[in-house]
Order: structure tokens, then sequence, then C-alpha cells
């Protein structure tokens, strides 16, 4: 029996899996299944006289992993800036102390070997992502795992294998893919990728996107659902998996791929344009980024400022909190770098529990929590351990003389937290002023909505803040009570449930009753099927990964504001978020048809 035979026959065994889309794009092709060991850390005790070789033998085996990562930086276009930024973050964590000192300190201190240091120095920077609350930065673990994986192939001596061979064009299927993975597929007969593991955020999905690469990641057991040289399509705009496609839906796909594929071709010439619709009305797009490394996809891709500075990085390099002078040095090349635009940092947003727990010799020690989401986390565990706190808002205020400085509170959700939060301000101000350090008098300040008590509140809250941002990844979670990271009952997060869009049009109108702007800057902000959404609810400002911008400003650009308010109106109305999508289907092909088409 012939392929096409055998897939005319599968045909009748058509099966549709929704995973989450990261990489939009539509492919069809056969697969090819990698299952691939895991590395294993065996212990065994080393004599004395033997040490220092068994520290040579581990830091030879990171000499050439961060080799490996410079000859793969090397071959990258000069325009991946997203992907320029990652391996330069890869490079980076292989130096980092966690990783290249603490583990000869456990090979010198417990006489063993290097795969055995390895993983207990990675076990231990586990634990300190485990604490973090943001869903963004705990996906950085993966990249730290990814780096680790590479040099316990290297102690092994397995060589790095290529990831396909064959000139058949094929989408790959795995448990996970790193970055580094995903940048060997441009040069091969890869179609596109899914996998198990991965989120929209994951560094893995970033490269994806910047490839053009379509991907589709959370699809549980694929290895096992999937079998090598199976035919299937893949949406990576939607998630949708077709097994066993027929005919028509492969010709359906592939057109509407060869559509997007020419619009993706005309968004740099909006990257320089204005944020604003056909009739002026102006939205700042602003971008969200964690590490300094990345602002050159910040000036890259057209950003009008920093939106959400996930300020928890410097917090993770040693086994001490980060300094003073540290933390100021960061802010600084933020603002001067953006300037005049403005920048947003969050102060601290971690687990109480873990977080301090980790620093050797911190004077709090915390009991475990049974529910850290709901414990003290964010703001409540800056006002618990201030000394902490107060250190990160002197390294603020001493950076806001080098541009526009906005400092953005997370998880507010009662009044006397701002004003304990108002009070700590002053009398840094003051201590500031003492010491002769210069400072900005009038930094915004400004709180992250991101409870329900916060949304219901909003006209109070409003009348104590400078500004506003909707953080839609916790609002989402806390509101509808699901747990992302829960595979079971993931599938409910939902950002057109009905509930989610009426709290923000409800925050939108308590912050502009009081004259203060409104930013959105969760992952609803730089999805194409939203942003139009968000746009008509009122949104002054909308925060996303610097690479989607040109797609959002497109979207922007091509609408006027009346159109969009009448569109978001009607939405409101919706009482369930099939009837959401159902609405939007129809209505946005006539808003725009270039990047929506009728299915």
């Amino acid at each position: 029996m012939t392929s096409t035979e055998k897939d005319e026959k599968n045909a009748s065994l058509s099966r549709t899996l929704q995973g989450i889309g990261v990489s939009p794009g539509i492919v069809a092709a056969r697969v090819v299944v990698l299952k691939r060991q895991t590395m294993r850390a065996g212990w065994y005790h080393l004599p004395a006289e033997h040490i220092e070789k068994e520290v040579e033998r581990f830091s030879g085996a990171i000499n050439a992993a961060v080799e490996e990562l410079v000859q793969v930086r090397e071959k990258l276009a000069g325009d991946l800036a997203d992907a320029l930024s990652i391996i330069d973050s890869h490079l980076l964590m292989l130096k980092d102390r966690m990783i290249l000192e603490r583990t000869k300190v456990i090979i010198r201190r417990n006489n063993v070997n290097a795969e055995w240091a390895l993983a207990q120095a990675l076990n231990e920077i586990k634990e300190r992502f485990d604490r973090i609350n943001d869903v963004y930065l705990k996906e950085r673990y993966a990249d730290i795992k990814h780096v680790a994986d590479r040099v316990f192939g290297l102690l092994a001596g397995r060589e790095h294998d290529p990831l396909i061979e064959g000139d058949e064009p094929v989408i790959l299927v795995a448990n996970d893919f790193s970055p580094e993975d995903t940048l060997r597929m441009q040069a091969g007969n890869v179609q596109g990728f899914l996998s198990e593991k991965g989120g929209t955020t994951s560094h893995t999905a970033i490269v994806a996107r910047s490839l053009s690469l379509p991907a589709v990641v959370g699809i549980e057991h694929a290895t096992s659902i999937f079998a090598t040289g199976d035919l299937i399509v893949i949406d990576g705009g939607t998630g949708r998996v077709i097994l066993h496609p027929a005919p028509a839906e492969i010709q359906h796909g592939q057109e509407n791929d060869r559509r997007n594929r020419a619009l993706a071709g005309e968004l740099d010439r909006y990257i320089h344009l204005a944020s604003e619709t056909v009739d002026g009305y102006a939205v700042r797009l602003s971008a969200n980024i964690e590490m300094r490394e990345e602002l050159p996809a910040v000036l890259r891709y057209g950003s009008e400022g920093i939106g959400l500075f996930r300020s928890e990085f410097d917090y993770f390099h040693g086994r001490r909190p980060p300094t003073e002078e540290q933390l100021l040095a960061t802010y600084r090349q933020l603002l001067e770098t953006m300037a005049p635009h403005p920048v947003t940092v969050r102060t601290l947003d971690v687990g109480g529990d873990k977080f301090l727990n980790r620093f050797p010799g911190n004077k709090a020690w915390l009991d475990r929590e049974r529910n850290p989401a709901l414990g003290l986390r964010s703001i409540r565990f800056s006002l618990y351990e201030r000394d902490l706190f107060r250190i990160q808002l002197r390294a603020l205020l001493r950076a806001s003389v080098y541009g526009r400085l906005r400092i953005l509170l997370p998880l507010i959700s009662a009044p006397i937290e701002l004003r304990q939060v108002r009070t700590i301000l002053q009398a840094l101000m003051a201590e500031l002023e003492k010491e002769g350090q210069p400072f900005a008098a009038d930094v915004e300040v400004g709180m992250m909505v991101e409870v329900p008590s916060a949304v219901v509140m909003a006209d109070i809250f409003a009348a104590e803040v400078d500004f506003f941002a909707i953080g839609t990844n916790d609002l989402i979670q806390y509101s509808l009570a699901i747990d992302r990271g829960n595979q079971y009952v993931a599938h409910l997060y939902d950002p057109f449930h009905p509930a989610v869009l009426r709290m923000i049009k409800q925050t939108v109108d308590a912050g502009h009753a009081c004259n203060i702007p409104v930013s959105l800057c969760g992952e609803m902000a730089g999805d194409p099927l939203c942003a139009p959404v968000l746009m008509g609810l009122g949104l002054d400002e909308l925060s996303m990964r610097p690479a989607v911008i040109p797609r959002i400003k497109r979207l922007l650009r091509h609408a006027r504001s009346n159109e969009l308010q009448q569109l978001s109106k009607q939405i409101l109305q919706c009482p369930d978020s099939d009837q959401v999508r159902e609405f939007l289907a129809a209505a946005l092909p006539n808003f725009y048809p270039k990047d929506f088409y009728q299915s």
C-alpha cells in the first residue's frame, strides 16, 4: 500500500487534539517522534587526589558548552534579536555562580563526581524558581535545565546528534525542545514541531516565533499518541492538531497559512509608525522583559517603553540578595536606554517561604506554606521583609533621575497596603535627601490589578495611585479558580470568559473616572485575537513581548476607535466564551480582511 493510499484509509480515523499554539503557521507533514534518554547523574566517591582533576573535567565541559553556543550564535541572522538575546542568556547561565562555582564547591566538599554535583546544584536552583509566582519567570528554569543537560551530555562524552536526517519535510514531536534545538530546525527540513511540555512564554516558543516555525505545545502523551510516519496538520496559531487529516483539511490549512505568511512580510514597515487608529486614537504599545539583555529586542521592534520589567531575575544569580548598587545599575541602564519613554518596574514578586529560606544567614525563617499562591507573596512579602524592600525602593528612587520611572506594586488587595508603601517611600525620600542622593520626587506609583478585590474596589484604589496595570495572567487564575500549571484544569484558563472581560472594562472605567491611565500587561495584550477587543475596552497601553508589537500596531492602525468600541460593547453582552469567539470569528474578518479569515 502506498503512503497516499494509507493516508486515505487513515482519514476515516481522523482525530483532532487541542494544545497550546505558541508560534503561528499551519503546516501538514509526516511525524518524526524523538524519544530522548533522560540524563542521569549517578554518584560515586573520589579519592582526595582526584578532586582537582574532576573540577578540571567539569570546567572543560562548561567551556565546551560555551563554545557550542557561541557557534550557534555566530550562525544566526542579525535580525533575529529575540533568538540572539536568548542564546546570550544561556551563555550567562553557564558562567553563573549558581551553576559554575556551586558545582565546584559540591565536588570539593563531598569528594564526588561532577555529574552528581551538577545535579545537586540544579536542584538548589529549581527550589529557588519554585518560589516564583510569575508564570513567565517560572518557565526560565526550563532554560537552565536545557543548559545543564548540554553539560551533562558533554560530561558523558555524548556528541550533539542532529535532530533529524533526510530530506523529507517533517514535523518533530518530543517531550520538550530547547531553544537551541529550535534554532537547529531552521537549517533542515523541519516544518514545525509539537511537544508535551512548554508554554507560550517559554524561550523555545519565542525562538519558534522569531523563525516563523509553526509550533504547538502542551499535548499530553504526544510521544505515545503520534507515531513516526503519521500524517498530521498543526495550527500554531490556535493550537489545533489533526491526526490523519482528510485532503480537504490539508488544503484549507495550506491556503490559510499562505495568507498569514504574506501578511507577516508587511510587518516591518509598521515598526516605527505611530501606534494609533485611523482616526487618531492612540494606544501605547510597550514591552514586557525580565533582563537587561533583552533591550536590543525592545528597540528593534519599536516599543514605546517598558510596560513591565520583572525585577525578580536579579535576585536569582547568587546566594545573597542583590545589593542596592547592583539593582541601581540594572534600573539605570533600563531608564537611560529607553528615555524619554517610560520604564515600569514591578517590585519583587515572589513567594516568601521559599525565598527567604534559601539565603544563608537570613534573619527570618518561614514555615513552608501549604498554599503559597494565597500566602505571603508579592507585596505582602515585601511589607513583611521590609529591609529587602527598602533596598529595592532606594535603588529605584536613585535610578529615577535617569529617565521616566514608574514603580508597579504587585498583588495589591487592600488600600492599607498602598498606604504602607507610600509611608516607606516618603521615609526613603527623606533619607536620600539627607544623604544628598538625587532622586525624582514625582515618581509614578501604580498597582497591579490581578485579584478580584482590586477590581471590585477599583474606584477606591484609583484615587490612591498614578496608574493601573491589569495583570490578566493572575487575574484569570484567581477569578476562575484555575491553576494554569495543573494539566487537568489548564484548559479552563480562558481570557474570553465574560467575567474576565467585564472586570477589565470595570477597571478601565474606574481608572478613567479618576483620570489615571490603565495598561494591560498579560498575554492577552499580544494576542491578535484579543487586542482589538482590549483596544475597544478603552485601555491606554498594551504591554507584550517585543516581537509581536508590529503585528498589534498594524491592527491598531487599520481600525477606527468607534468601530472597536462598538465591537467590545457587543462582546460584553455575550454570556459565554464560546459565543465571544463565534462573534469575533464573524466580525474580525470584516475589520481586518488580511489578518483574519472566515473558517
